[in-house]
């Protein structure tokens, strides 16, 4: 798809990513499938509603939506699919039983907002009918008419930056690839970096020993983590803005691609152009700061609203919410009922404020060599919807702000930029995130390194049995090898150290990690002992089985991805 017409300004793109760990199977609540359950509902859902509004009415939506490939999985699932329809229901049901105590207790107001919320999930469960139970098929059909561009993930959300191998970052993407086509039926160009972390090329050692080792092996060189892209087939990908700002614009003529320090200089560098990352042709684009604070922030951003709906406020046992923020600070008993007419208007002048603002800083930025400056805004995207509840009418309303033409901004998708407009040269970038801090410190904390600890071990391990014969064998071995890869997998996933980190659900993260590092030696143990003996000992089969049942994601898996290249 091509920009056949200049915009005035500029173009604007949103950057959507849809991503949950891997909780089918491991908890309902209040850690666990629950966590899929309200994503479903309160943003998946909606997204493909409005993306099918507006394409009726002929408004584009140009959003860029990345799907991680472990939710890929999770949405497939036959125990997710039949389980969201009856949770649907339990939210309608539940709504009704709170209307029926407020008309009995004459709080006229509270029983129109939990006719609201009965209508909020009727109408959910009569898209997810129409989808035919199925919401992937929404996201292929979004895809279809141009509403959205589907990208991919690392698999199961690993921090690049982190990963102790090479190997691991090859397997991370070149198994979300093959995720993504089998079930999106497309192959991804672009690919989101979990939690927009980067690290270039150059020598790397493991920042805490690997568990079981006495001493950190000496720095070895490592690619970065463009390569891995590259390799993978994958074109563009986004980053934090500080790493383009902080990174060394490079000549034309520099394409060796050797590793070399990292020399931050008073080049220009647009935060509004895409560039080719080092040596390599894959696009970077940056995240604009301005948007990423109107958006993001609940303390001065428009989530923090007052007359918007109170997150964290419910009525149990249905957990429907009836209150507004009403004010900064305050306690739970000093929130006021909600009005939704009110927060309708709010979003309408939000959408409204936001595009001014995207307007006016495309207009400052120069036009080089008459190609117009592209602003990129990635955001998680269960913000809208989940989180923020009117964040997906933010998004419509924005959509519908730009499409009037009045202030100059066309909505475009990254993909369709790089198709007509290209690349602005080369830069080589640091290593960082959109984390705390622009850093790793996030993921590499004191209450974190046990974990990087037996990560880091687990990746040794898949190296060396990687090279054994066995691991591609077509038969039992590779059986093993699979799964042994499974569990790696999901042992990378940085929700793990964000959930302690952050100690949003600490206990659950700890006990996740540990299920899985336990369930890789219980795998790595087969591994030897079919090894040396040439078969599978039957109390290994039988472990094996569980493991392949409760953790039964990427049945395509290749091994082949983890063995080390020539």
């Amino acid at each position: 798809m091509k920009n056949s017409l200049p915009a005035s300004a500029g173009f604007f793109s949103f950057v959507l990513h849809a991503h949950l760990p891997y909780v089918l199977h491991h908890g309902t609540w209040p850690h666990g499938l629950e966590w899929l359950l309200e994503a479903a509902a309160e943003t998946y859902l909606p997204l493909l509603r409005t993306a099918r509004h507006l394409h009726a009415e002929s408004i584009p939506l140009c959003l860029n939506v990345s799907v991680s490939p472990v939710l890929l999985e999770q949405l497939a699932h036959p125990d997710f699919l039949a389980e969201l329809p009856n949770y649907l229901q339990r939210k309608i049901t539940s709504a009704r039983e709170d209307a029926a105590f407020f008309e009995q207790a004459d709080e006229q107001h509270l029983l129109y907002l939990a006719q609201h919320w009965e209508r909020f999930f009727q109408d959910a469960l009569d898209d997810l009918n129409a989808l035919g139970g199925d919401l992937i098929a929404g996201f292929r059909q979004a895809e279809a008419t141009g509403s959205m561009h589907l990208l991919t993930s690392a698999a199961t959300h690993g921090y690049a930056p982190l990963l102790g191998t090479d190997e691991s970052i090859r397997g991370q993407f070149q198994t979300a690839v093959r995720a993504h086509q089998r079930h999106l039926g497309t192959v991804p160009q672009g690919v989101w970096l979990p939690e927009c972390g980067y690290r270039p090329a150059g020598l790397w050692r493991f920042p805490v020993a690997p568990a079981g080792d006495a001493k950190i092996e000496p720095a070895r060189a490592r690619v970065g983590v463009e390569t891995a892209l590259a390799e993978a087939g994958l074109r563009f990908t986004f980053v934090d803005t500080h790493l383009v700002e902080g990174a060394e614009k490079l000549p034309p003529a520099d394409r060796a691609g050797k590793p070399v320090a990292i020399t931050p200089t008073t080049d220009a560098k647009s935060l509004y152009r895409p560039y080719r990352i080092d040596a390599s042709d894959v696009a970077v684009f940056a995240r604009d700061p301005l948007t990423a604070v109107q958006v993001w922030s609940a303390q001065n951003g428009y989530p923090g609203d007052f007359h918007y709906l109170d997150f964290h406020k419910k009525r149990w046992p249905g957990g429907h919410r009836y209150w507004r923020v009403t004010g900064a600070g305050l306690g739970m008993e000093s929130k006021e009922p909600y009005y939704p007419e009110a927060a309708m208007e709010r979003s309408r002048a939000h959408a409204e404020h936001f595009v001014e603002m995207v307007a006016e800083t495309l207009r400052s930025q120069p036009t080089v060599d008459g190609t117009p400056p592209l602003m990129c805004a990635p955001f998680d995207l269960e913000l809208f919807g989940h989180w923020w509840h009117e964040g997906m009418l933010f998004l419509e309303n924005v959509a519908r702000v730009l499409a009037d033409g009045k202030h100059g901004v066309r909505p475009t998708t990254c993909a369709a930029y790089l198709e007509e407009f290209g690349t602005d040269g080369r830069i080589r970038m640091p290593e960082g995130s959109w984390g705390a801090n622009g850093d790793n410190s996030v993921w590499l904390n004191g209450d974190t390194t046990s974990l990087l600890a037996r990560m880091y071990a687990a990746e040794l391990s898949v190296r060396a049995a990687s090279r054994q014969a066995a691991w591609t064998d077509g038969g039992t071995g590779e059986r093993i090898a699979r799964q042994m890869c499974r569990e790696l997998l999901l042992m990378e996933s940085s929700d793990w150290p964000t959930l302690i980190t952050t100690g949003a659900a600490r206990d659950y993260a700890e006990k996740r990690f540990a299920y899985h590092a336990e369930s890789f030696s219980a795998t790595h143990a087969a591994w030897e002992s079919f090894l040396a003996n040439g078969s599978l000992a039957e109390t290994d089969a039988a472990r094996l089985a569980e493991m392949e049942a409760e953790d039964c994601l990427f049945a395509d898996l290749k091994t082949s991805a983890w063995q080390p290249q020539a």
